[in-house]
């Protein structure tokens, strides 16, 4: 069923559309963000310090998105955004390094660790998906894309 009478529902269903777009990713960030949430406050597991993998969630487009400003030429690549590659694969597996460290040490249990890891993943897949989305934005600055 398509949200217009037309016949035609490759326009307003697809994840092109910028409204639609927005709502996934919002949806899907408040999904990573319950999960991260249920491995913390469930009575069961009952301690909030793996809410400190957050900090990596905002912290793991930066390397990025300042790569993204210092490139010139799209073509190639060059040290810059290797760098920028490399240190945001060690935030990324810092965020889920955390919770097994902490899982293993015992301050927290593996299900927590398990919940936080499921929205950890969640959460990093919506920040390549709004990396991906916003690719074509070739306005010369923060939002040019690197992939």
């Amino acid at each position: 069923m398509c949200c217009h009478i037309h016949v035609d529902c490759s326009d307003c269903c697809s994840l092109r559309n910028p409204i639609l777009a927005v709502a996934a990713l919002a949806f899907a960030g408040v999904v990573g963000l319950t999960f991260l949430v249920l491995g913390c406050a469930l009575p069961m597991y009952g301690t909030w310090s793996p809410m400190f993998v957050i900090a990596f969630y905002i912290l793991s487009p930066v390397p990025l998105l300042i790569a993204r400003r210092f490139q010139e030429d799209m073509t190639g690549t060059n040290a810059c955004i290797e760098l920028a590659l490399f240190i945001t694969t060690g935030i990324v597996i810092s965020a889920f390094a955390l919770p097994v460290v902490l899982a293993h040490a015992g301050t927290i249990k593996h299900g927590a660790c398990f919940l936080i890891n499921t929205g950890s993943t969640i959460m990093f897949g919506t920040i390549i998906a709004y990396f991906y989305l916003h690719r074509d934005d070739d306005s010369g600055s923060w939002s040019q894309s690197l992939f």
